[in-house]
């Protein structure tokens, strides 16, 4: 298995992709490159994604090809437009707020050590290690 490694801020990193639900509980967990954009890594768990009601999303995530994905599959997206959008898509201000789950969650799993101080340099130990932290966060449920 690859290390996965890129860089991010000059140093080699990992970057977590992550799908939540209203709970906060972790759904789908996608490990990659430091430098992998958000529109990649999308790409690659769209095919994975759980019926829902909506996804909210932040700035990073706005592309018209993942929206159209999203509509596809019968989910209407809630993405904020970038601001450097030329035709700027409204979205629902009060909704957009719940996007603070997300940073929970992750919040969540880097109260674990191994996983805050990216302890483990292969991509599968530390792989192992976000899944094993993602399935105790589910197993305990919201708080």
């Amino acid at each position: 298995m690859p290390r996965r490694l890129g860089r991010t801020n000059g140093c080699l990193n990992f970057r977590i992709r992550a799908v939540c639900d209203g709970q906060s509980r972790p759904l789908i967990m996608l490990l990659g490159q430091g430098q992998m954009s958000h529109f990649k890594g999308a790409d690659l768990m769209i095919d994975a994604l759980p019926r829902a009601r909506i996804m909210l999303g932040d700035r990073g995530y706005d592309a018209n090809r993942l929206r159209q994905a999203l509509s596809d599959r019968g989910i209407p997206p809630r993405i904020r437009s970038r601001a450097n959008r030329r035709g700027q898509i409204p979205h629902d201000a009060v909704l957009y707020r719940q996007r603070h789950k997300i940073e929970f969650m992750f919040g969540r799993l880097k109260d674990w050590r191994r996983i805050q101080t990216r302890y483990h340099r292969c991509a599968h130990t530390f792989m192992q290690g976000i899944v094993n932290t993602a399935t105790v966060i589910f197993w305990l449920g919201p708080q």
